[in-house]
């Protein structure tokens, strides 16, 4: 069975097709407008081993804060749509990662439930690109895919290498966390639904 879905989103100020193929080898095709977030989605892409396309046409002359926030959303819908139930899967993912001189450690849970836990400081800007909109991606990620996500971000100098360590780990962990195991039958879970 393939583990793949294709998403639209459509608002007055973004419009947002997600391909994922989450059996892949790590192809992506990312457009965006924004190429500082292309190359995260890259980065989560290759590390995932997650096929993906995104297509996203926005308003970035007022700010990137839509794109990004909804092209969280879209993968969000776009993982649950590969996903049913969370069926067979491990369920729990988790990497430890270190860029240059930044650490993240990420853990998840594909529980049926959204939450977000951050720690770390990612405000500031690479180039034109505000920091602190990756919290945004990341929120409307778990909020549609109705996953848990802990980000801890240790520590880190640069900013590039933070948020860069923030999507190979949260690739990495999802990638695990999504794995086929022929023992787990329905959800992983003792109450036999999520």
């Amino acid at each position: 069975m393939e583990r793949e879905s294709d998403v639209k989103r459509k608002t007055r100020e973004t419009q947002i097709r997600v391909g994922w193929k989450l059996d892949g080898e790590g192809a992506y095709r990312i457009s965006t407008g924004i190429p500082f977030f292309n190359h995260m989605l890259e980065l989560f892409s290759r590390h995932g081993f997650f096929d993906l396309t995104v297509e996203a046409e926005g308003d970035i002359e007022i700010d990137y804060h839509h794109t990004i926030e909804d092209t969280g959303i879209t993968l969000g819908k776009a993982l649950r749509e590969a996903l049913p139930a969370f069926a067979g899967i491990r369920r729990f993912g988790h990497a430890v990662l270190p860029m240059d001189e930044a650490l993240c450690m990420v853990a998840i849970d594909l529980s049926g439930r959204p939450g977000l836990v951050w720690n770390g400081d990612i405000n500031g800007k690479v180039g034109a690109f505000d920091g602190e909109v990756i919290k945004e991606f990341f929120r409307g990620f778990v909020n549609e895919a109705r996953i848990t996500l802990h980000v801890n971000l240790l520590y880190g100098e640069n900013l590039h290498h933070r948020i860069e360590a923030i999507f190979k780990a949260s690739g990495r962990a999802l990638r695990e966390a999504v794995t086929r195991d022929e023992r787990v039958k329905g959800p992983l879970s003792t109450k036999g639904c999520l």
